[in-house]
């Protein structure tokens, strides 16, 4: 399954944005991309390479923004019992899938609920 472009370049920006982030780290558990900070997953990424459908699971306590996240095209809780405590999963290939902006701010919203405070006061301070 071809990857459509716009949603790579989205997901490539999100995950630019996330390990932009003051202490942030990718890895590779399960074989998807995340984003860590102090060993805490805030933005799971998915895969890449077309074998699943591109989008991102993000962290999201305030509830405007929750339930923002969950009127996007086929937006979920997420699997596994997150959904639970807050996190979305948000596809990205979808027609009406939100603009790169907005899910960096989600994905900032989601780093924010993690990182340790002295990280949080990094961003801040930039």
């Amino acid at each position: 399954m071809a990857v459509p472009r716009n949603a790579l370049k989205k997901w490539e920006k999100v995950r630019e944005f996330a390990l932009g982030m003051p202490g942030a780290a990718e890895d590779f558990p399960w074989g998807e991309t995340v984003a860590k900070v102090n060993k805490k997953v805030f933005v799971f990424l998915g895969v890449d390479d077309g074998s699943y459908p591109l989008g991102i699971t993000v962290k999201l306590k305030d509830e405007s923004a929750h339930a923002h996240a969950l009127t996007c095209p086929g937006a979920e809780p997420a699997g596994y019992g997150l959904g639970k405590s807050g996190w979305v999963s948000i596809p990205l290939a979808q027609q009406g899938a939100p603009a790169a902006e907005l899910l960096c701010d989600w994905v900032e919203e989601s780093y924010r609920t993690i990182a340790p405070k002295r990280l949080i006061a990094e961003l801040d301070g930039r």
